[in-house]
């Protein structure tokens, strides 16, 4: 399974609305953004950063986290 299969599958379990958005700041003041946003953010990383990027979502799995904290965290790279 590839990891864009991977993440689709765990964010369809999870029953996650990747249309639903958060705030975070950016360079330009707030910015609000989709969960879509980052998650096609992350199906756009090298092999090695989504490696890194399952390794942490498994692991936030694991000890029942929520995963949306994690792609708030990441959300930040993106905000404009």
């Amino acid at each position: 399974m590839t990891f864009i299969n991977w993440l689709d599958t765990f964010i369809s379990e999870k029953g996650l609305d990747l249309e639903q958005t958060f705030e975070v700041e950016g360079p330009s003041g707030v910015n609000v953004m989709p969960y879509g946003v980052v998650v096609e953010g992350i199906k756009g990383t090298n092999a090695t950063e989504q490696v890194a990027i399952k390794a942490v979502i498994v692991k936030i799995d694991f000890i029942n986290g929520d995963v949306l904290d994690y792609f708030r965290h990441l959300g930040q790279a993106l905000a404009i």
